[in-house]
């Protein structure tokens, strides 16, 4: 159970993250557009798990290239928008519940169903 302090540090972490991501200028980035999901940090405050969902994505590999590469400059941008006692580091990962989701939506959707299924009398 993650406790409020540490709840309300990873609400700011995403909302400093979302507004600085915009700024980045790598193309590996630029590919589609980018929200942060969720953010889990460990206790200590030293290791922070981003996860990202891409709308548009054209190479997964190239993104976390990217990521990883600008990730340097997003920790400074936090430590300088956070007062922490430690700017954690920051792991990247992909968030593909909403593609997952879509993929369901997408399945039940071609269903064929009886249109007299609710007619019988289930016993």
């Amino acid at each position: 159970m993650v406790s409020n302090k540490l709840q309300r540090i990873n609400e700011d972490i995403q909302r400093v993250l979302s507004t600085h991501l915009r700024s980045i200028k790598d193309p590996r980035v630029k590919q589609g557009m980018i929200s942060i999901t969720a953010v889990s940090t460990t206790g200590d405050l030293r290791h922070a798990k981003i996860y990202l969902s891409v709308y548009g994505l054209e190479s997964e590999n190239e993104l976390m290239k990217g990521l990883k590469s600008a990730s340097g400059y997003l920790r400074h941008e936090l430590g300088q928008s956070l007062n922490l006692r430690f700017t954690p580091e920051l792991q990247f990962e992909l968030d593909k519940s909403i593609e997952h989701g879509a993929r369901i939506s997408h399945i039940l959707s071609d269903l064929e169903i009886p249109d007299n299924a609710g007619d019988e009398d289930v016993r």
